[in-house]
């Protein structure tokens, strides 16, 4: 008969207690590196101010709406620029990946008696932390010059359970993104894809107004129904398809992006 031999209590994995441990670990990194927190805050609100103030009085003369110039525009680019601040907010997440993956900490994890899950969970969790507040910084330098939100509480409440599903879904991505990068510079331009996608979508002007190839491309890539659906809930539009859209693209994008992310850390960690 054969006996069960169990590990003792102090040697038992805690997830939980671990995770906490690894997103403190993360916390602190971003307040020892706040250079790398304004960077990535300070790109939307560059563009931001650049699209209200340069070409804003043009384009919102374009979009038909009865005040029309600038006042008009800034309504319209506020959501592609907030969901630029969570592409932006993410490619942070793959840097700090690469650099575990590439200086060594994973082979000191290894010799810890730490759950493995908790590595990856500390950074998803230290990222969506900072999307809330690059969200929150961009959000009022919007409402600065010039956003004026028809959405109510509820639709504000909507809006951040939102944005919170598309930060967990690109944060995934990034993770498995920064586990592919050979080093940390490529893994700060591994994500430069997705910050320009707003631009090849509904973001920043119609997609009516572009030629046949390009809106259907801008239709139907994951940006445009994410946009459609933030504008929808912060302006009090109709959303139509655009939200069980843009949610069946988020469910992808974190699935794909967990079990991807999850291949790659335990191949990494088990060598």
């Amino acid at each position: 008969m054969s006996t069960q031999v169990q590990a003792p209590a102090n040697l038992r994995f805690h997830p939980v207690r671990d995770s906490a441990t690894m997103l403190r670990r993360n916390l602190k990194r971003m307040l020892r590196y706040p250079s790398m927190t304004l960077t990535l805050v300070g790109m939307p609100v560059v563009f931001l101010l650049l699209f209200v103030y340069v070409f804003g009085g043009t384009l919102g003369a374009g979009l038909g709406g009865v005040s029309g110039g600038r006042a008009e525009y800034v309504n319209y680019v506020a959501p592609a620029i907030i969901l630029m601040t969570v592409t932006a907010t993410v490619q942070g997440t793959a840097i700090s990946i690469a650099m575990d993956m590439t200086e060594g900490i994973i082979a000191r994890f290894r010799t810890m008696h730490i759950a493995r899950v908790s590595v990856l969970t500390g950074h998803v969790l230290g990222s969506v932390i900072q999307t809330a507040f690059s969200l929150t910084v961009v959000t009022g330098v919007a409402l600065l010059v010039g956003f004026r939100p028809a959405a109510g509480l509820g639709a504000w409440l909507a809006t951040a359970g939102f944005l919170l599903a598309v930060t967990f879904a690109l944060v995934w991505l990034a993770v498995a993104l920064g586990q592919v990068s050979k080093t940390v510079e490529s893994a700060s331009n591994v994500l430069m894809p997705l910050v320009l996608l707003p631009f090849l979508g509904s973001g920043f002007v119609p997609t009516d107004s572009m030629p046949a190839g390009l809106r259907w491309f801008a239709e139907y890539q994951p940006f445009t129904s994410i946009i459609e659906t933030l504008r929808g809930l912060l302006m009090d539009k109709p959303l139509g398809n655009n939200a069980w859209i843009a949610l069946a693209w988020c469910a992808v994008l974190a699935l794909g992006g967990y079990l991807w992310s999850k291949k790659l850390f335990n191949r990494e960690y088990s060598r």
